[in-house]
């Protein structure tokens, strides 16, 4: 179990977990891990069978409208949780963008404000909600860490995941060049302007394969699928990881672009 500090709890704190979409169609075993991190933490977790997509995509293309309804059943399923967390910056810092969608002092926007105020990032609470020092798992290897732009940028995403990275046993971190830098996946940004989309990840894969490392690390799945797939397209041999598969000691399977396909 995960060592916790901070004030004793009469009740463990009740976790809705935001699945995210690609982690429920392409990398269940990334929920699977975060329901672990979370649980070893000491908390109850639930996952409501009502949540669909963030709205994302919709918000980014300036498709309000449709935005607005995904926010209202996300709204809907989770607010009679504690907290809700996910593994993704991407798609918990749109949560917090939930407010904007709705007039200011209307009903729905302050169920907005509720919910985004109760919103994480899994490696964010873990480390500044429920300050857990460390984990209890193994990774032999030298790896390194893409910052994704959202959980960087939008939630400051930065310091805990190296945190509890480094108590992981047999894992050594090294850096690479302008890890805070997009590796062009963006979400929408890729089908609209995939030129520049390849250039950015083309570099992006340049220094990761100049960092050294044989194991590349990150905490949202969009990123880690853009650069997993360009690592294999140059016959790479480095292995990717969610960062919560590593910290919750789940890496028995195949890494990210090396699983079978599904039949």
């Amino acid at each position: 179990m995960n060592d916790t500090t901070g004030a004793a709890r009469s009740a463990p704190p009740r976790v809705g977990l935001f699945v995210t979409c690609l982690a429920d169609t392409i990398r269940p075993s990334v929920a699977f891990a975060t329901v672990k991190l979370l649980e070893d933490a000491g908390c109850r977790v639930e996952a409501p069978a009502s949540q669909t997509c963030c709205g994302q995509p919709a918000f980014n293309s300036g498709d309000r409208a449709d935005a607005r309804a995904l926010a209202e059943q996300t709204i809907a399923a989770f607010e009679g949780f504690d907290y809700v967390v996910g593994p993704s910056g991407s798609c918990l810092g749109m949560l917090r963008h939930y407010p904007e969608l709705f007039e200011t002092g209307s009903p729905w926007h302050a169920r907005a404000e509720k919910l985004a105020a109760k919103c994480f990032e899994i490696t964010s609470f873990l480390v500044d909600v429920l300050g857990v020092e460390r984990v209890q798992a193994r990774y032999d290897g030298t790896v390194t860490y893409h910052d994704s732009c959202s959980g960087l940028r939008e939630l400051g995403v930065k310091a805990q995941p190296r945190k509890l990275l480094a108590t992981v046993e047999g894992l050594t971190l090294t850096e690479m060049n302008e890890n805070e830098v997009c590796c062009g996946f963006g979400g929408t940004f890729c089908i609209k302007y995939p030129d520049i989309s390849n250039r950015m990840v083309t570099e992006k894969v340049a220094n990761i394969r100049a960092s050294g490392a044989g194991t590349l690390l990150a905490g949202d799945l969009g990123c880690l699928m853009n650069m997993a797939g360009k690592l294999k397209r140059q016959g790479s041999d480095v292995r990717v990881w969610h960062v919560a598969e590593v910290l919750a000691g789940m890496t028995d399977g195949a890494p990210i672009a090396d699983a079978a396909p599904s039949r």
